[in-house]
């Protein structure tokens, strides 16, 4: 028996050769195959000061992960006083960038970009974010950019740019997408900083559609005037009672008319004999009174009323003008401008007196009547004045039935003094 397992002692050892060899492959073959180690966070900053001068910033952030677990969170914050100037060349030119080329499991980024410019005629910003990602499992993304410059801004935004990956990883964790842009806000108003109506970034429109109303303006005054005429874009409206005639313009039609994009024309029709400077003045500085008591920015146009049953002459016109030239509000003249009628005649007489009346009073013409129509029918723009009149508008139709409203082609360049 002894003798029998001797012989077999080099098969056994062959063996446990064998096997022991094969185990030490099998565990060095698979130290490859552990687990990815897990990314360091990554805390990347670039803050920027500058004061007194124009500045050339540029930052660039650029992340490449490969690992589990990755978070990222980048942020570059410029704070930058320009140099006051007039020159068109005076500003600073910022350029932020940001990329994250992202490999692995589970990747949380955030991206924040802030410039905070103050000064400069001409501040130039360009603002890119870009991601990259491949992730297997869930992706969280959030970018963030915001301008808050106070002077002259050109920009060029990208937020983002968010890449495809194994797992659609370019959002939240359902594959779907998270990012937000803050470029800030830009307001277009009047060089007095009052919004005067709408801001126009491109041409000025010849001509608009509106209407005008003796009426109070509600939702459903609105919705009449489009389902029977058109989309009216400004309104004329009266500031303040006047008993039988007309009902003022209030606070909640304002609000109404502003949050549906439609400005007002304002109409003050609180007198009946147009004769005379002082009583032009009068009427005048009570109208600025009013206006000013309402809440109407500087800028806005107020427009005297003049019916054609109104006694009137240039003192009138001339006292109205020059009373209004000189305080926050822009002057206008409503009434029938044809050649027969005494206000032409008192109007052109005016403005022999004073030039200044042809260049800078708005005339709201009704004349020529050619009757009520919707917006699509409405005539060609064709509005009757004193030759080289200041014409804000045509009220070409009068009284309708429906919606007791007039219909109107006001002047593009006129919306600047409408409110």
């Amino acid at each position: 028996m002894t003798t029998q397992l001797k012989r077999f002692i080099p098969f056994i050892a062959g063996f446990l050769l064998i096997f022991s060899t094969a185990a030490m492959f099998y565990m060095f073959g698979n130290m490859d195959k552990t687990e990815p180690a897990e990314a360091s966070t990554k805390n990347e900053t670039a803050e920027n000061e500058g004061n007194g001068g124009d500045a050339d910033v540029s930052n660039i952030i650029d992340n490449n992960i490969n690992g589990s677990n990755v978070t990222s969170d980048n942020a570059i914050s410029n704070n930058i006083n320009s140099k006051s100037s007039d020159t068109d060349d005076s500003g600073s030119e910022v350029n932020n960038q940001i990329e994250n080329d992202i490999n692995g499991e589970n990747a949380d980024l955030e991206n924040n970009i802030v410039n905070d410019i103050k000064g400069g005629s001409n501040n130039q910003l360009e603002n890119n974010i870009t991601n990259n990602i491949e992730v297997k499992v869930d992706v969280t993304v959030t970018n963030n950019i915001t301008n808050n410059v106070d002077g002259s801004k050109k920009s060029k935004d990208d937020p983002e740019e968010n890449g495809d990956g194994n797992g659609n990883g370019n959002g939240d964790t359902n594959g779907n997408g998270n990012g937000e842009d803050d470029n800030g806000t830009d307001t277009n108003g009047d060089e007095n900083g009052s919004d005067n109506g709408e801001g126009t970034n491109g041409d000025v429109p010849d001509t608009v559609w509106g209407v005008d109303s003796a009426s109070l303006t509600t939702e459903e005054m609105l919705t009449c005037v489009r389902e029977n005429f058109g989309d009216p874009q400004v309104w004329g409206r009266y500031l303040g009672d006047k008993d039988g005639v007309s009902y003022g313009l209030t606070q909640e039609e304002v609000e109404l008319l502003h949050s549906e994009d439609i400005q007002i024309l304002v109409i003050w029709n609180h007198f009946e004999d147009a004769t005379g400077y002082e009583k032009g003045q009068s009427e005048a500085q009570a109208a600025i009174e009013m206006a000013e008591d309402f809440g109407i920015p500087e800028g806005v146009a107020l427009f005297a009323n003049v019916e054609p049953i109104y006694p009137i002459d240039s003192g009138f016109l001339l006292g109205w003008y020059e009373t209004l030239a000189e305080s926050p509000y822009e002057s206008g003249v409503y009434g029938i401008f044809d050649p027969s009628e005494e206000l032409y005649t008192a109007y052109e007489t005016a403005a022999e007196e004073n030039a200044g009346l042809m260049e800078n009073n708005w005339v709201w013409t009704a004349a020529p009547n050619v009757g009520i129509t919707t917006e699509e029918n409405a005539p060609e723009y064709n509005p009757e004045a004193p030759e080289d009149s200041l014409i804000a508008g045509w009220q070409y139709g009068i009284d309708a039935e429906t919606c007791n409203i007039d219909t109107v082609h006001y002047n593009g360049d006129a919306l600047e003094v409408f409110w």
